[in-house]
């Protein structure tokens, strides 16, 4: 037997316009959202042309099949939006063309391959990272991607820590492990990444400092555990740094930004100190010279949180920190924005145009 579900395909990230949809579906279908991109011959096909685009979306039925050996069948109950999602649809990531995005999600197990076993029809379950294509109402994915959520946890709060919480963990546990003593940068602290970065950091004993954007964001990232905050819309934050920390600088940098903030990071460091680059929601950082770390013996990562839960472990150990820190209370999600599925192009917008603060999750519109 072979079902149908709901996604996103996404044909060039060009210019695209929003359109509603006219007639409602029959009662025994379900859809597919598909957004296609219309290229103007007026505008170049570049990051910032499409960061300007609007999409249209087209809604369509797509059939799924059956799950084969080792891979389950899940109805999506919450989908996270991550920027990961807006880099491949922008083509920073390139991806074959069309494709459904969306990297984290929970739901229910609807069916079961043969002779799997660990899994169960009615088993909630979260995954994130790879495969791609959460952005649906129901997705076929091997077993071993997914990870029970304990029934404590809301679905929503799940779907919006995922992948956020184990990049966290693979920042400050593996890629540059923070210690009571450390001080560190985090650029956009009010973010859903840097929210968590700035909570998770706190506990382990660091000094935390953190930029933001606005007044309302400074007062999130105080709560986050921020010791300092710098409003970088009104002061230098290298200049701010250097001040707070006397002239020191700090252990490790984490950088969401890219372009934007990149050369002042790397200012911002101690002798020997990390800059840990995990995004570029301001575009591509250019290129520095190798010497450029000399001056100070500085170290430079690009991590791939794909690298860190490479294998069942991995994932495992991750996801179950995560999890567990989040029982605790160590770790608190703000779930301030909420979109339907049909909807994910206004999440985007917003999201790209810094409108957001903490995390944002999709629904499904049929669980709405």
């Amino acid at each position: 037997m072979s079902l149908k579900r709901a996604f996103l395909s996404f044909q060039k990230p060009l210019f695209f316009t929003h359109r509603k949809l006219l007639q409602p579906p029959s009662d025994n279908k379900i859809l597919r959202l598909n957004a296609t991109f219309h290229r103007r011959s007026s505008i170049r096909a570049s990051t910032a042309a499409a960061a300007k685009a609007q999409m249209v979306l087209n809604w369509e039925d797509v059939e799924i099949g059956e799950p084969k050996e080792g891979e389950i069948r899940v109805k999506n109950k919450a989908i996270g939006v991550n920027f990961i999602d807006v880099y491949n649809r922008k083509g920073v990531y390139k991806t074959d063309l069309p494709f459904t995005p969306g990297r984290e999600a929970v739901g229910v197990v609807t069916a079961v391959g043969s002779g799997l076993t660990g899994r169960k029809v009615g088993d909630v379950v979260a995954y994130a990272g790879n495969p791609m294509g959460s952005y649906a109402e129901e997705q076929i994915l091997p077993a071993s991607a997914a990870v029970p959520v304990p029934s404590s946890v809301d679905h929503k709060v799940a779907a919006s820590i995922m992948l956020k919480g184990m990049t966290v963990h693979s920042l400050l546990r593996r890629c540059f492990k923070v210690e009571a003593g450390h001080t560190i940068l985090v650029q956009a602290a009010a973010g859903g990444v840097g929210s968590l970065l700035c909570q998770w950091a706190n506990a382990l004993g660091a000094t935390v400092i953190g930029t933001v954007s606005s007044e309302e964001k400074a007062a999130q990232a105080k709560e986050d555990g921020c010791r300092h905050v710098i409003i970088y819309t009104k002061e230098d934050f290298v200049a701010a740094v250097n001040n707070i920390t006397s002239g020191k600088g700090v252990n490790v940098v984490y950088d969401s930004v890219g372009k934007d903030t990149y050369q002042g990071s790397l200012k911002c460091l101690a002798s020997r100190g990390y800059l840990v680059s995990f995004g570029q929601s301001s575009g591509l950082p250019d290129p520095i010279p190798l010497s450029d770390l000399a001056t100070k013996s500085l170290f430079l990562t690009r991590p791939s949180l794909m690298h860190y839960t490479a294998t069942r472990d991995e994932l495992l150990e991750s996801a179950g920190e995560v999890f567990s820190l989040l029982s605790s209370g160590v770790l608190k999600v703000r779930v301030n924005h909420v979109y339907p599925l049909s909807e994910a192009a206004r999440a985007h917008a917003d999201l790209e145009g810094r409108k957001t603060s903490g995390s944002i999750v999709l629904i499904p519109d049929n669980e709405l």
